[in-house]
């Protein structure tokens, strides 16, 4: 098709596609033209330092001066130093003694000594100050600090000073140039990051990733141990039990509604959760939560119960025909209980493995506990998992023989669009995904139809009418509840 043209009537101008490929890309320009501008930055900081320092080193030609540093007569052979002696070295002229004297005639020395007449012996160490023209090998620069004593006066920088005078170079470190290091410091560091910021962010990944190695096993350590603590806490805790199968009673069928199915319940100290259907509603001390999740306290129940109220008569009939289950804890420690006779079919617990086999195997610990001597069918799956360990309290067929499944009706099969209540008659386990061989058993047992059983399958199953996703952490994941649980190991 052709191209729509412009309103001259021509075409628009497109340019070749090799002039776009080779200009460099946008998002490229912008941080080449920041290193640049950074270069120039840190140059400038460099010698805006160099220059500083330089400054702050070289003194100032009028603070020097030419001095004589008396030296020791071990040096000089055991001959002392004097004015006349001192004035031929430097000047030339020994007559020019006087000069000398003048300059330094009450000069208080670094001994505490001064010089006041011609004829006052020189101490080693002293400072004498020598006229501007004085020249020759003995003769030092030093800074004259505007003091009035000699002793001030110390060899300056770039002269060695006379040994046993005890002076070194001075040198100082203006503020700006402390500044310009510290602005050329940072620049630079700036510069690398965004020369370097890939290579920065993959060795910070590294190190991540290896910290979380390391820590992981003894994290799996610590869920571990607390998975298990869960088990035996169950194993042990039969008074939630009890205390769930009480809350049941409270929803049987009554003399003014009828049942409302309870789909999984929590208890703890203060109070119990329970999950209704979205279109169920609760009187009084009951309180909604969400549109599922209703909750009454404790001490609400305790006043209930002391006031003699038969509005809610007790249905052994179903709590007979419940069958609760503890699938795990959630966030607070607390256990949540599963009525598996609304599963109405085939339970599917999928995710990890591992970690799917310990809901089944939980599951099957609860209903021993609960309703011993449940028949009980083991299938391998077409993966090859390997069986399941029933307890010893149920009881354990090797094959069902199962009825002829009756036709279902058209677009309904195990999974249906409403669960019914259906008693937990037998339990047919799949350790594994099912191949077409126990997928057909299922059909027949569990299906519409068929037996009856319920059906717990580690692993994906299709016609699932629960679907449970497990993780590697030991968590189970309810989406009909919509609640995350720890799994007991």
């Amino acid at each position: 098709m052709d191209t729509m043209s412009n309103g001259a009537g021509r075409r628009p101008e497109h340019r070749p596609a090799t002039d776009r490929a080779h200009r460099p890309p946008r998002t490229h320009r912008l941080p080449l033209t920041l290193l640049h501008a950074l270069a120039a930055l840190l140059a400038a900081c460099l010698m805006t330092l160099g220059g500083a320092a330089s400054a702050s080193a070289a003194p100032a030609a009028d603070d020097l001066i030419k001095v004589f540093v008396v030296p020791d007569p071990a040096r000089t052979g055991g001959q002392l130093a004097t004015l006349q002696s001192i004035a031929t070295a430097t000047l030339g002229d020994a007559s020019r003694a006087g000069e000398i004297l003048a300059l330094n005639q009450g000069q208080a020395q670094k001994d505490g000594g001064a010089l006041n007449s011609a004829g006052d012996p020189l101490h080693p160490g002293w400072i004498l100050r020598l006229p501007q023209d004085a020249s020759g090998p003995e003769v030092q620069l030093a800074r004259d600090t505007g003091s009035q004593n000699s002793a001030s006066a110390a060899p300056s920088s770039g002269q060695s000073a006379a040994p046993g005078t005890g002076r070194s170079a001075a040198f100082t470190f203006p503020l700006a140039a402390a500044v310009a290091l510290l602005g050329a410091i940072l620049l630079a560091l700036i510069t690398a990051g965004i020369v370097g910021r890939r290579k920065v962010r993959a060795w910070y990944a590294a190190v991540r990733r290896a910290t979380w190695r390391l820590g992981e096993p003894s994290r799996r350590r610590r869920r571990l141990a607390l998975r298990r603590a869960t088990g035996r806490r169950f194993a042990t805790d039969a008074e939630s039990v009890r205390r769930a199968y009480g809350v049941l009673g409270e929803f049987g069928p009554g003399r003014q509604q009828p049942e409302r199915p309870v789909h999984a319940l929590r208890v703890d100290g203060s109070g119990v959760t329970v999950w209704l259907t979205a279109s169920d509603t609760v009187d009084a001390p009951w309180q909604n939560i969400d549109s599922t999740r209703w909750r009454r306290p404790a001490a609400a129940a305790a006043g209930w119960l002391a006031s003699g109220d038969d509005s809610r008569p007790a249905s052994q009939e179903s709590i007979a025909a419940s069958c609760l289950v503890r699938a795990g804890t959630d966030a607070d420690g607390e256990p949540v209980f599963v009525d598996l006779s609304r599963l109405d079919g085939v339970l599917s617990v999928g995710g990890d493995q591992a970690v799917a086999r310990d809901v089944v195997q939980n599951l099957l610990a609860e209903i021993a506990r609960t309703r011993p001597s449940t028949p009980v069918t083991v299938l391998r799956g077409a993966d090859s998992a390997l069986p399941l360990a029933v307890p010893t309290e149920l009881r354990q067929l090797p094959r069902v023989d199962a009825p002829a499944p009756v036709a279902p009706d058209a677009g309904r099969g195990t999974v249906r669009a409403g669960a019914a209540r259906r008693p937990v008659r037998g339990l047919v386990v799949v350790a594994g995904t099912p191949g077409e061989r126990e997928a057909a058993e299922l059909a027949a047992l569990c299906g519409p139809g068929g037996a009856g059983w319920t059906g717990l399958v580690c692993g994906e199953a299709n016609g699932a009418h629960w679907r449970w996703h497990t993780d590697a952490d030991g968590h189970v994941d309810i989406p009909v509840l919509d609640v995350r649980l720890t799994v007991p190991a």
